[in-house]
């Protein structure tokens, strides 16, 4: 039962003040053991829960994500998802989805409710090595109701390739870009538009790269002005982000 459903029993008399505070206190966060979802993420910032995998066992990612589609009316997003636990998940689940380049997998059962944003976003990278990050970022945002426009492989190394995508760069509603190595690239693409830019470091790179924090120090260090910047390899970041700033428009 949720929360909507509680308060409207609580009004017709169905539930007591007593009845209604319990089933509240062990709805809005059930406790599984292992976890407590949090049933009213949603209405406090816009979206559901969402299950990061890492760290997480197949069966816990399982209990979780039938938690969540159980007890709200929302779909449910897991990152960081392997194979395994994708084809786990899919046997209980099976209107599952499984995106093995962001490595997120999507559960939206038939009426869900969905958010519809009405600006859109182009998700950017320096090189191909960078892509799955990117891609988490894109399916991040596609699941929150964005539009999202891919343009890969398009790095400083070769500025003509940026040059040709000026116009979708400058006509969508925010921007992220993906880059490893010296990460210059939200830099330049900062210069290009006046739209928001989020930049998102990633590990790739030879030796002095560091594992994204050249990158990452390059972007936090930016002469674009305004260009903001999340974790290495944080792609969902991104997307939250842009998610944030296209449902505030």
């Amino acid at each position: 039962m949720d929360i909507t459903e509680i308060l409207k029993q609580l009004q017709n008399g169905s539930l007591s003040l007593t009845q209604a505070e319990s089933a509240i206190k062990s709805g809005v966060a059930p406790d599984l053991g292992y976890a407590k979802p949090d049933l009213l993420r949603r209405e406090a910032a816009g979206a559901g829960e969402v299950i990061y995998c890492e760290g997480k066992t197949k069966e816990q990612v399982l209990g979780i994500m039938q938690s969540l589609l159980e007890q709200t009316k929302s779909g449910v997003l897991a990152t960081r998802a392997v194979r395994e636990t994708y084809d786990y998940v899919a046997q209980s689940v099976p209107f599952a989805q499984y995106n093995e380049t962001a490595r997120i997998i999507t559960a939206i059962p038939d009426g869900a409710e969905q958010n519809e944003l009405s600006g859109s976003a182009v998700v950017l990278t320096a090189g191909t090595s960078d892509i799955p990050v990117a891609e988490e970022a894109a399916a991040t945002l596609e699941f929150l109701g964005a539009a999202v426009t891919r343009v890969f492989d398009a790095g400083v190394a070769g500025i003509h390739r940026l040059l040709r995508h000026t116009d979708a760069l400058r006509s969508c509603d925010v921007l992220i870009v993906a880059a490893g190595m010296e990460g210059a690239l939200p830099s330049v693409a900062g210069g290009l538009t006046a739209k928001p830019v989020i930049a998102v470091p990633t590990s790739v790179g030879y030796g002095a790269s560091f594992g994204g924090i050249t990158a990452l120090l390059a972007m936090l260090n930016s002469c674009a002005s305004g260009v903001t910047v999340v974790n290495i390899d944080n792609g969902f970041g991104a997307a939250y982000a842009a998610f944030r700033i296209l449902r505030g428009r």
